[in-house]
């Protein structure tokens, strides 16, 4: 994603795990966001879950639905802060129209992958996605268990010196 700045541990604010494990992924786009000066500062606190948000399309404009953004309670004293509120995403006007062709045609969905920083801007990784199948998603954890116990296989070797 983006390059990690001096001092700090990460540039990632939140990531959708559960979209890689639900979803094909075919295609991936980086949109701004528009926020509210409280969500920023819970943003920098870390304070974010993207595992039941969605991308809508309408209008030729996107929004980030279903994504929660804990308030803080230093900064949102005199706001009355709604942590899931519909947030617009800032995308081309290509880019949306090329996610609304597909999303209509090819039957995909779209959903945020991450949140992170990029210099001092806040933005969101969008996917187009295909929903996997129970048999795909069975695959999938096989082959991450195959690569997981091949590194211990390597490591062992590695160590022993053999």
């Amino acid at each position: 994603m983006s390059k990690k700045k001096p001092g700090t541990t990460s540039s990632t604010i939140a990531l959708n795990k559960k979209a890689k494990h639900e979803y094909h992924i075919d295609e991936r786009f980086e949109a701004g966001l528009v926020l509210l000066g409280w969500e920023v500062k819970s943003l920098r606190a870390g304070k974010a879950q993207l595992t039941d948000a969605y991308v809508l399309l309408k209008g030729g404009e996107a929004f980030l639905l279903g994504a929660h953004f804990m308030p803080l309670t230093t900064t949102s004293t005199h706001v009355i802060a709604d942590p899931t509120r519909t947030r617009k995403l800032l995308l081309h006007a290509k880019e949306i129209a090329k996610l609304i062709g597909k999303v209509h045609q090819a039957g995909a969905t779209c959903v945020p992958l991450a949140l992170y920083w990029k210099k001092n801007k806040v933005k969101c990784e969008i996917a187009l996605v295909r929903g996997k199948k129970q048999f795909d998603k069975r695959a999938t954890e096989k082959e991450r268990d195959w690569n997981r116990q091949k590194q211990r296989i390597i490591r062992e070797h590695t160590t022993t010196g053999t």
